[in-house]
């Protein structure tokens, strides 16, 4: 089974991840987290760990890693340190660790910050992230949803590089794409925009292929 680390495993998508990865038959979920509370959370459910945190040293956390899925989010409030400025140090790491895939999980309107006022900033952190990892030696997919909702997901989306249009997500159906993304014969090097739809996870992703 291929271990996958999972930057941002505390938060609501990150968590939705981490219950997919282990109850997979091909992958192990290692959950990054920051604190010994978190850590004691994870071991409960018999989910391996590793300490580490993004405005800080990272490098540790992708030892004996064979994938990646950042999931990870300031929630608006330090968008430079842990949207943009952890994510690069963790496609740096990955890069020097020989990561097979670096599953980003970004934001629809990351390739046009400028068109957005109030998520500007955090859309300009999106957009840097996303450029970095395009730029690095890494395999990834870079998967941009639309606005993120607590419904039950449905595994149907709506997938295209580029959707124009707006629209909602479960964040049920947003971790079931990274999930999906993992896999080796699915979405190398692409970016790709998902919100709500009428196509099975699975058969939108192998459009892209």
């Amino acid at each position: 089974m291929e271990k996958i680390l999972v930057a941002g495993a505390t938060g609501t998508t990150g968590k939705k991840v981490v219950q997919l990865l282990k109850a997979s038959q091909y992958f192990e979920p290692i959950a990054m987290v920051r604190t010994q509370e978190q850590q004691n959370e994870f071991k409960a459910h018999d989910v391996k760990t590793v300490m580490g945190d993004l405005e800080d040293k990272v490098a540790h956390t992708v030892k004996d890693i064979d994938k990646v899925v950042f999931a990870a989010g300031s929630g608006g409030k330090k968008v430079k340190a842990v949207d943009q400025d952890g994510a690069k140090k963790l496609i740096e790491a990955s890069s020097q660790a020989h990561i097979k895939k670096f599953v980003m999980l970004s934001s629809m309107g990351a390739d046009n910050p400028e068109s957005s006022n109030e998520l500007k900033e955090y859309l300009e952190a999106k957009h840097n992230a996303d450029e970095f990892l395009k730029s690095s030696q890494l395999n990834y997919s870079i998967i941009r949803p639309g606005s993120l909702t607590n419904h039950k997901g449905e595994g149907k989306i709506k997938l295209a590089n580029s959707l124009n249009e707006r629209g909602e997500i479960s964040r049920d159906d947003v971790a079931q794409t990274l999930v999906r993304a993992l896999h080796d014969d699915a979405v190398n090097k692409a970016v790709f925009e998902i919100i709500k739809g009428d196509t099975l996870i699975g058969e939108a992703i192998n459009t892209l292929n």
